[in-house]
């Protein structure tokens, strides 16, 4: 699952100084690197793949040649024309920038490209919200790429390549392409939205608190220059009812740690300064500011050469701070004592106790080879942190909420003795659909991570809140009203009927809070109302509901068409055929840019990272051919909408069609993924069939006419997403992920597919 950034962790802990870059980077089982057959060769590809992300200078300097080169070798493949590479966008794409490389240079060249030291490169596989696994906890293995002088067989394939290019895109690169990252300028902008919150705030009701839609990984409150909460988007999501943003701290970042831990605590007046600021301008718009609190963090053996009796459960080259040890809880409660202290205004925390982050002797279920916690329980040991935090919190401010998260106690079981333990002043906070059965073309299973598609409260959740009622504690619900690991590539899902069930579902059980998105789903999307009016209203009737937000979105004559085509999209997304599996592994993310093997790459798909061409690992649970039919079934229940939503585009008012235009985008978009999907699954079921040596003639012949259906229309998805993309900035994005894909590898796709089209004879 792998959700929980380790991040902030001291670099010096991960970066071991006297080690050359292959010693500090991780390597794995470092197996061949897949070659893209469809460019002339890797030099050729290195290009086209950091075209306008990576100077092209740089580029020039990676591979030893001078600029007028790479320029050359762009042009010879029908690029567009070079744009200047800011340092904004550099800070904000590494992650793209890294990905899209892997498979095309060994590290040395990826640390010249990147511009970035083996320690830099190596905090961020590691602590960047699990890159590394993302990646596939492996590199491929990449001789260097050194500029050779195209000949004529390069160069007639470069041509051959930009035929295709002005074949299928010369219309549109004709056309201004939207910088990435345009949408952080659109949701800075203040520019007729209310400056503040006015009494009384819509918003009061309730807590309902959410992640930066372009939230940044590192140290933000550090990093001023890259503001992940500006006033736009704070008046934004004020608008729509959120009273509260989360942001990823570490506590020995934010305060001294005295004489016991001397090492704490640099640099923390300017981090608390800073957040004073954002805490001071979010107030303004009626929002809190929340800390992630995952604590306390393991610390490298070093750490604990003169503190031996600190030492607890130990994994690989890190321990834990054993909190069953008065020194660490007293460092935890005076820590929290004086940030709550230095800023007052602060909402509260939230705490994770038994994440992947590895914090805890407990939080692994591993307490048995700690000498100290080995005697204790493992509901008193989680249950004695979250009592630490409540202490420190309450005593810097009494007023503050501490939100304890039941997330990975007893491997996500039943966690009724923790509860029991917990102070009584914390609200307890669950996932709302975790356990929910679910079943899709005939299989069973129940979720195990976020779902939009089946909708919640499941048994779970419902159970540990009655405990926590019973106990006198408030309660939450983590949702994800925006978008999920289900389809993460799009802001929001316009799926309102799915939301405005669960929502009212939560009103009845009568929670006191959401957590609504994690580190994807923070877009101010019209979904975020619907979990505002039923805050403000328990009995609100959904239909009602959603009417309502349909005519002032897009006026009275439009919505009923609105209304339609979001009952659409709902029934559909109730085909996603539902597994962890699926959610990590499957292409959706991807999409179109998803490129095509006519041979199996050997590669297994990692979570969110690289779906490659494994089918087993996309399909999960599922059989082969009921995954293409769910997938199959539900790109074409969701073309119902769009059908709707493009008749609502002609009755929309005038002032509203600009913004009808653009959630008809995102829903077209949406469909493009799931359609693409399904194409990929019957390509390399198509493609392995003909692989096993076994069919007739007449048979091969079926199945090369499938293929050519399939790059056909595959060639078709991608030019049309390229269309959306080039013109929506927010197409292809998530938080932690940046950004999965850009137009020109819908690009590259085309050229992937025509490639094939002319090398395999099913043209």
């Amino acid at each position: 699952m792998f959700r929980f950034s380790i991040l902030f962790l001291l670099i010096t802990a991960i970066s071991p100084s006297g080690l050359s870059a292959q010693e500090q980077l991780p390597v794995g089982t470092h197996p061949p690197a897949i070659e893209f057959k469809h460019f002339p060769n890797r030099m050729y590809a290195l290009v086209w793949r950091n075209w306008n992300l990576v100077a092209p200078g740089r580029l020039a300097k990676t591979i030893g040649c001078e600029t007028k080169d790479i320029l050359a070798i762009a042009e010879s493949m029908g690029l567009p024309a070079a744009q200047p590479v800011s340092s904004d966008l550099k800070k904000r794409i590494y992650i793209t920038v890294i990905r899209r490389n892997w498979h095309l240079l060994p590290y040395d060249q990826l640390l010249t490209l990147l511009d970035m030291t083996a320690e830099e490169l190596a905090f961020a596989l590691k602590e960047d919200d699990f890159l590394y696994v993302k990646l596939g906890n492996l590199k491929p293995a990449c001789t260097n790429v050194t500029y050779v002088k195209p000949n004529k067989k390069t160069r007639a394939r470069a041509s051959e390549i930009k035929q295709w290019v002005q074949q299928h895109f010369a219309t549109s690169l004709k056309r201004p392409t939207v910088p990435r990252f345009a949408f952080v300028n659109d949701l800075q902008s203040t520019a007729g939205l209310p400056q503040q919150q006015t009494a009384p705030r819509v918003n009061e009701s309730g807590l309902r608190f959410i992640y930066s839609y372009f939230g940044i990984f590192g140290d933000p409150l550090i990093d001023t220059l890259h503001n992940p909460y500006p006033d736009g988007l704070l008046a934004r999501l004020a608008s729509k009812g959120v009273n509260g943003i989360w942001m990823h701290v570490v506590l020995h970042q934010l305060s001294p740690g005295g004489s016991a831990f001397s090492e704490f605590g640099s640099g923390h007046l300017s981090r608390l300064a800073n957040l004073r600021s954002i805490v001071q301008r979010a107030k303004r718009y009626g929002i809190s500011i929340y800390l992630y609190m995952n604590e306390p963090r393991a610390m490298p053996l070093a750490f604990f050469k003169n503190r031996q009796e600190m030492m607890g459960t130990r994994e690989g080259a890190y321990a834990a701070m054993c909190t069953s040890n008065e020194k660490v809880l007293n460092w935890m409660n005076h820590s929290l004592a004086y940030v709550f202290k230095a800023v007052p205004e602060l909402g509260g925390v939230f705490t994770i106790t038994a994440s992947e982050n590895f914090t805890n002797c407990a939080s692994h279920g591993n307490q048995k080879d700690c000498p100290r916690c080995s005697r204790r329980s493992y509901a008193d040991i989680i249950a004695g942190v979250n009592d630490a935090i409540e202490k420190g919190v309450h005593a810097g401010n009494p007023d503050a909420k501490v939100l304890v998260w039941d997330w990975g106690w007893h491997g996500h079981g039943d966690a009724a003795d923790v509860i029991e333990k917990l102070p009584k002043s914390v609200w307890l906070m669950s996932v709302s659909e975790w356990a929910k059965p679910v079943e899709r073309g005939g299989i069973a299973s129940q979720v195990g991570e976020y779902s939009i598609s089946t909708v919640g409260p499941g048994p779970r959740a419902t159970r540990h809140w009655a405990l926590a009622k019973q106990a006198g504690l408030k309660t939450v619900a983590k949702v994800q009203f925006n978008n999920t690991w289900e389809l993460s590539a799009v802001p929001w899902l316009p799926v309102s009927d799915l939301i405005a069930e669960h929502a009212s579902q939560l009103a009845k059980i009568d929670t006191d809070g959401l957590m609504l998105s994690w580190s994807l789903g923070g877009y101010p999307s019209p979904n975020l109302e619907i979990a505002l009016a039923f805050a403000q209203n328990p009995k609100a009737d959904p239909n009602a509901v959603l009417t309502r937000l349909a005519e002032e979105r897009y006026g009275t004559a439009a919505a009923p068409f609105a209304r339609q085509a979001w009952t659409a999209f709902s029934n559909a997304f109730r085909e996603f055929p539902y597994s962890v599996g699926v959610v990590y592994h499957a292409p959706q993310q991807y999409g179109p840019a998803n490129l095509l093997y006519t041979e199996p790459t050997g590669y297994a798909a990692t979570m969110v990272g690289f779906p490659y061409d494994d089918l087993k690992g996309w399909r999960s649970i599922y059989p082969a051919a009921v995954f293409a039919a769910q997938f199959k079934k539900l790109a074409q229940e969701w073309q119902t909408g769009i059908g709707i939503l493009e008749k609502m585009i002609a009755v929309t008012e005038a002032e509203k069609l600009a913004l009808a235009k653009e959630d008809l985008g995102v829903a077209k978009a949406a469909w493009l993924h799931f359609a693409s999907v399904a194409n990929q699954i019957q390509f390399i079921m198509a493609r392995d069939s003909l692989l096993s040596q076994h069919l007739s003639t007449a048979e091969k012949q079926i199945q090369h006419q499938k293929l050519k259906t399939i790059l056909t229309d595959e060639i078709a998805l991608a030019r049309a997403l390229f269309e959306i993309s080039q013109s929506d900035s927010r197409i292809g994005y998530e938080a932690s992920n940046q950004y999965y894909y850009v137009p020109q590898d819908l690009m590259e796709k085309v050229i992937n597919c025509e490639f094939i089209l002319s090398q395999s004879g099913v043209r």
